[in-house]
């Protein structure tokens, strides 16, 4: 369905692009009234996990384990007597859980088969450092809560976590960022599989000590959102007590915009998806608000809206290919009639997904049926045939204006499908749902559960308050780096350029930096260009495991050898590749000319200087047709004399007894 919403949709991203999306227009986020905050989920860098003495950190590969257990979960009231809607929404899934079990990287706490050790000290610390760094306000007193989780990914059920600090702050470009609140958790289960009522997790990951940072909706735009998250990863990561690497880092993003409602993108894994996720959000629920309108306009007693569905007759429709591919395994085939939806299941809301899609999602996670699981009389790309519709439409006696679902499941299933399928239409009526939502790369995020409620948190019976001593803030307060805003303006002073910020924050490569420039030994925006620009390109976009340390290692091996910084780049790019290789043999792979024994650095210059006048010569004889004594010869020149400078003389040296030679001047 091609409307005015996509339109406006498609001219914001195509406006700039995906790359810095939210500085197209600033003017359409204020106007959609885009608001943003962030949850931050890092690990600490620990010994051991959170609540019991295994060895945090320690993975194995999801086929490696020792034992299986199976879970049933069931929700329980909170500390007011009421049920929370996801944990009663997770209940209705009638999931069986199964957890995969190492005996090295998980134990009986884990199972929920023996009670918690005293929260982890070394964790704590670390943890109230991140917190002081973020401007927070120490709490007197940790109170250890129970959040509760019945999707599994908790075999208790429930997460402990514990509030270390309210209130904080952090800037950004132009901005302050105020922080509601900061946290110590433990992490949950890595999710192996999820297929109809199975899901299977593995518990390695389970238990380790894990910070929750969570910001005020201050973030006035997708780009604003993307500063935001580099802000607190680059805090943390400058402590040097957090884990790197692909899953060490998660960010819940909140995205709400005016008329709508706050909806939590979950598991980011990347910041880079941000501005694109974003963007997308705030334009769903633009669409949804949409479709709200329409629907206001059309049904005026939304109360008394019901659908209607019926089962078909396997005989009647078994000469439909499409429809009888689903009569397999006893599954039925019910027909949905929504009165009065006509056009609304078209109706665009995110780059190749509708408002079908919405109700698609929650059949897959609700009614545990997997896609594809629906077909609907308003498809863009014809799967049904326009007669096949006509005939449906007909059995089920839709009126003009109506809309229709062809969906299959088994007869366990039907129930929880069909009232899956009218809570969401009645959804609709109101406009944006609360949901926690799954994203995806592409941009596009699908529904994953209800969002959680206050009725989810109860204190933890099995754990004491722990008394945070001043002693202990002041021992962290000792031990803490220098503010982001401190750090940015160093790479100010020492001229590093803004594009290398980002590289060398985010792997806490500023005290090396620091380190090289109290010693005044090579220019600290050599080496920051070295990391940030050489390594990264290195790099690419398939790393290959490197410490960054080596770097630091080499520089000191050049220093003490007392050779030219010339020589890191070349180095450099042999180290990448084989970065357990001895610096010794790397100078001899490049083809390291030695003048040590020779005389040293005279020597070099000796000899460049003897061969500059035979090279001119030669090169009467070695040039083509048509070129002159200029630019070509110079470059011949210095490609010829390079390996004999290098390492012994700076190649700017090199460079202007070339053109002293070239140019008719004295050598």
């Amino acid at each position: 369905m091609d409307n005015p919403f996509q339109q406006l949709w498609l001219k914001s991203r195509e406006q700039a692009g995906w790359v810095e999306l939210a500085k197209a227009d600033p003017e359409v986020w204020k106007t959609l009234g885009f608001r943003c905050g962030l949850e931050v989920h890092q690990q600490l860098k620990t010994d051991r996990k959170l609540f019991c003495r295994c060895e945090a950190g320690k993975y194995h590969d999801f086929n490696d384990f020792d034992a299986e257990i199976v879970r049933h979960m069931r929700p329980t009231l909170s500390e007011l007597g009421e049920y929370d809607g996801t944990a009663l929404m997770e209940f209705k899934t009638r999931k069986k859980i199964i957890y995969r079990i190492k005996n090295d990287s998980a134990c009986t706490y884990e199972v929920d088969d023996t009670p918690p050790f005293p929260l982890n000290n070394q964790a704590l610390s670390r943890a109230l450092q991140i917190a002081l760094l973020l401007r927070m306000k120490i709490v007197g007193e940790l109170h250890i809560t129970r959040k509760q989780y019945l999707d599994g990914s908790i075999p208790t059920g429930f997460q402990r976590t514990a509030i270390i600090g309210i209130e904080g702050s952090f800037p950004i470009p132009g901005k302050e960022i105020r922080v509601i609140q900061f946290s110590i958790e433990e992490d949950s289960c890595r999710e192996v599989s999820d297929y109809r009522h199975t899901r299977i997790y593995f518990a390695d990951r389970l238990g380790m000590p894990l910070i929750e940072t969570v910001t005020y909706p201050d973030m006035l735009t997708p780009w604003e959102a993307k500063q935001a998250a580099q802000a607190i990863r680059f805090i943390a990561r400058s402590s040097d007590k957090v884990r790197i690497g692909i899953g060490a880092a998660r960010e819940d993003v909140n995205v709400s915009i005016a008329g709508g409602t706050r909806v939590e993108i979950k598991g980011v894994a990347h910041i880079s998806w941000i501005p694109k996720l974003t963007h997308n959000e705030a334009f769903r629920q633009k669409s949804l608000l949409m479709i709200r309108d329409i629907l206001q306009k059309r049904i005026q007693n939304q109360a008394t809206w019901e659908i209607s569905h019926l089962s078909l007759d396997p005989l009647t429709w078994s000469h439909h290919d499409k429809i009888k591919e689903h009569f397999g395994h006893s599954w039925k085939l019910i027909l949905v009639n929504l009165p009065a939806f006509g056009g609304i299941l078209c109706h665009f809301n995110q780059p190749g997904r509708c408002f079908a899609d919405e109700i698609s999602d929650r059949l897959k996670v609700i009614a545990c049926l997997e896609k594809p699981n629906m077909y609907h009389s308003e498809e863009l790309e014809e799967r049904l045939d326009n007669s096949t519709w006509e005939s449906l439409k007909k059995t089920i006696k839709a009126d003009e204006g109506d809309a229709q679902i062809l969906f299959w499941a088994p007869d366990e299933d039907i129930k929880t499908a069909l009232e899956t399928i009218s809570e969401r239409c009645k959804l609709a009526f109101s406009g944006v749902p609360n949901e926690t939502r799954k994203s995806l790369p592409q941009g596009i995020t699908l529904f994953e559960r209800v969002l959680p409620g206050a009725d989810r948190m109860y204190p933890d019976t099995d754990s004491a308050p722990i008394p945070v001593l001043e002693e202990e803030i002041e021992a962290a307060r000792l031990d803490m780096p220098l503010d982001l805003s401190h750090r940015l303006t160093q790479l100010r002073q020492w001229d590093v350029p803004a594009d290398a910020d980002t590289y060398l924050l985010r792997n806490n490569l500023m005290p090396i930096l620091e380190q090289f420039a109290t010693q005044n030994t090579i220019p600290v925006k050599r080496l920051a260009l070295l990391y940030a620009h050489l390594l990264k390109s290195l790099q690419g976009t398939d790393p290959l495991p490197f410490d960054h340390q080596r770097i630091s290692d080499l520089i000191h091996f050049i220093l003490k050898r007392q050779l030219e910084p010339d020589l890191l780049a070349p180095m450099l790019k042999v180290l990448y590749k084989h970065p357990n290789m001895q610096f010794s043999s790397v100078l001899e792979v490049l083809g390291y000319k030695d003048f040590g024994s020779l005389g040293g650095k005279n020597a070099c210059r000796m000899e460049i200087n003897e061969q500059i006048p035979l090279l001119v010569a030669m090169w009467t004889k070695v040039r083509t047709s048509g070129s002159k004594r200029d630019n070509a010869l110079r470059t011949w020149i210095m490609g010829r004399l390079q390996p004999v400078a290098l390492g012994n003389i700076p190649l700017s040296e090199l460079s202007q007894m070339v053109d002293n030679v070239v140019e008719g001047k004295d050598a």
